[in-house]
């Protein structure tokens, strides 16, 4: 491979605001594995965010590029899974597997796409220094007849098209809005963009927690919600705390610590037959590794608010936010049935959509 624009790269990233900044580029936030894709003929190289390659995870997507992209470039986007009208992230998830048999099944069972929103190089330029504004411009012409695997991000420089797809997008699986200063360079690993993204409260019950890997003071409080058949459900789990209040914690925490999970609601997780379930909280998982996932069980009767952007599933779909202790609340009143529901949006309108504005 030679390219302008070698692997690894690590991907520009945004940092989080409040309200969605006027005068820029715009773009939905997607919901997948954000990846630099960099093709030189037949080699193809998908790399991570963090510059790890996935290129063994998604045989059908080295297949695309090879068909859909331009000979020679290097493309920043997102891989996703569309599952009925949404993006599914537990689906995408899945193909993190060692086993290739088990990749093959499922690039063939559930194919994934790419949503691509930059251009980092064509030919034999490199576009690092070009201005968003222009790297837009390129890509569009560069992408102008892909697919049917890969998909150009929708844009728009207006910022009543952005309010709008922060609005209604969420029901297609996204879950923001990112904001792009028009002359911006591309600046790999620096958090030089901005995402808009939705946050939502909840009323939980605290029903466990995790010790901080630098010692015993709390590091995550693990939460639950009842579903219609009144089973509290492992939901998330929200960790930031200073760590005087992670000291704190374990004072305020003391008198609800059970001796045993035995008589838990989440006692099942110890048996081996029960990892099955994600929704356990001492499960492992692909992404877990070698970590410890041992807990404290709590009797679940104390309750809190916490802050949360969405939903993936049954579960909160990142670390939650702690808010303030419920004492107001009681245990069984924390259901599903409080969450807000986004209104459905079919999500083959948003990877279609084509603002007037063209850019």
């Amino acid at each position: 491979m030679d390219l302008p624009v070698m692997p690894p790269v690590k991907p520009m990233l945004a940092k989080s605001v409040a309200r969605i900044p006027p005068g820029m580029q715009y773009e939905a936030k997607w919901d997948g594995f954000r990846a630099i894709v960099h093709r030189d003929g037949d080699e193809v190289v998908i790399g991570s965010r963090t510059g790890k390659p996935l290129t063994r995870y998604f045989p059908e997507l080295v297949t695309a590029f090879r068909a859909e992209l331009p000979e020679r470039c290097v493309l920043d986007g997102e891989i996703v899974i569309v599952h009925t009208d949404r993006l599914d992230f537990e689906l995408l998830s899945e193909r993190i597997h060692p086993a290739k048999s088990r990749v093959d099944t499922l690039a063939d069972r559930t194919p994934a796409s790419f949503v691509a929103f930059d251009l980092l190089a064509l030919g034999d330029d490199s576009l690092l220094g070009v201005a968003q504004s222009e790297r837009r411009g390129a890509l569009e012409r560069a992408l102008g007849s892909v697919g049917p695997s890969v998909y150009l991000a929708p844009a728009t420089t207006d910022i009543g098209v952005a309010r709008e797809w922060f609005e209604h997008y969420e029901g297609a699986g996204l879950d923001g809005v990112v904001a792009k200063p028009l002359d911006l360079p591309y600046r790999p690993d620096t958090r030089a963009m901005y995402k808009i993204k939705h946050e939502r409260t909840a009323d939980v019950v605290v029903a466990g927690y995790r010790f901080h890997k630098s010692g015993p003071v709390v590091g995550s409080l693990l939460l639950g919600l009842y579903d219609t058949g009144g089973v509290l459900q492992h939901v998330g789990v929200c960790a930031a705390f200073s760590m005087r209040r992670r000291a704190e914690l374990v004072e305020e925490l003391a008198p609800l610590r059970m001796e045993s999970a035995q008589g838990h609601p989440w006692a099942a997780w110890a048996e081996e037959s029960a990892h099955g379930s994600a929704r356990l909280p001492g499960a492992p998982s692909r992404w877990s590794g070698t970590k410890d996932l041992s807990w404290l069980a709590l009797r679940p009767e104390r309750v809190c608010e916490v802050g949360y952007d969405h939903m993936e599933g049954t579960r909160f779909r990142h670390t939650t936010q702690f808010r303030r202790w419920r004492p107001d609340r009681t245990p069984a009143s924390c259901t599903y049935g409080q969450l807000e529901e986004p209104v459905r949006y079919d999500l083959a309108e948003v990877l279609t959509a084509r603002p007037a504005d063209g850019g």
